[in-house]
């Protein structure tokens, strides 16, 4: 096969909760220019809106469904509407994200019980419900993403003097979407569905230039992440390119797990 059809999303259909984040959003872009049709989901049609009318300026068609992830009643009636239009789920992107603890590791147990509501509990209805409707189609690709912070410690010096951290739900959900994956591709192999994780390291969102020094120090490639970071790997889990990768973990941090 020619690298272009391999590269190719033509007649694929993807869904990307959280497609309008800042992780979600690059790799809605990169899956409609490599030729697939795009549903953003979020929770509010207010979030997924302004996003679909920036791609539509650049002549890319996506499309808008609202979709709680951790209710599964509506993932159910999302994969209905999609079903409606004429489409078949191809290719799933799972990056939709609830931070509810913002005062950290001194944060209340009812907000990391919220947090587990919405974040562990979405990845295992929406992965379930889009993951058997690939598997009647006896093939697609879910994409989980998970974070650097899901492999390794945070590094706790990268904080100093700043008023925020990492959360103590953030590692212990990310590391639980990667071991979940893996079981995800064993279970899904008979129907020809791989399962894959992406781990983004740090990106650039205009935080503290103290924060940033601290953080690109650790880096290989001395600086963070960015937009295009994000479109290649996207596609390339969701393309036949990568049809004998099943199970794996990409690490996408300028190399901050290698130091």
């Amino acid at each position: 096969m020619h690298i272009n059809e391999l590269f190719s999303l033509k007649g694929k259909c993807a869904i990307v909760i959280g497609g309008a984040g800042k992780i979600g959003l690059p790799m809605s872009e990169a899956l409609l220019e490599a030729g697939a049709t795009v549903y953003i989901a979020s929770r509010s049609k207010e979030n997924y809106k302004p996003i679909i009318e920036k791609f539509k300026q650049k002549g890319l068609d996506a499309k808008g469904i609202t979709l709680d992830q951790s209710n599964e009643k509506s993932v159910n009636k999302s994969i209905k509407i999609i079903k409606d239009d004429g489409h078949s789920p191809d290719i799933l992107i799972n990056c939709g994200y609830s931070r509810p603890m913002k005062n950290f590791f001194h944060d209340s147990v009812e907000n990391w019980d919220k947090s587990m509501e919405v974040n562990a509990r979405g990845i295992f209805i929406t992965c379930r419900a889009f993951g058997n409707e690939m598997a009647l189609s006896r093939g697609g690709s879910i994409i989980n993403i998970s974070s650097i912070y899901g492999m390794v410690a945070p590094n706790m010096n990268i904080y100093e003097n700043l008023d925020f951290e990492t959360e103590p739900d953030y590692p212990f959900i990310k590391g639980g979407i990667i071991s979940f994956s893996k079981y995800l591709s064993s279970y899904y192999a008979k129907s020809n569905v791989r399962v894959n994780c992406v781990s983004p390291g740090g990106f650039f969102n205009n935080q503290p230039k103290l924060f940033i020094d601290n953080y690109t120090s650790k880096t290989l490639s001395g600086r963070m992440a960015n937009h295009d970071d994000m479109k290649g790997v996207a596609v390339f889990l969701a393309s036949e390119a990568s049809s004998y990768i099943t199970g794996s973990i990409i690490t996408v941090d300028g190399g901050f797990t290698t130091i």
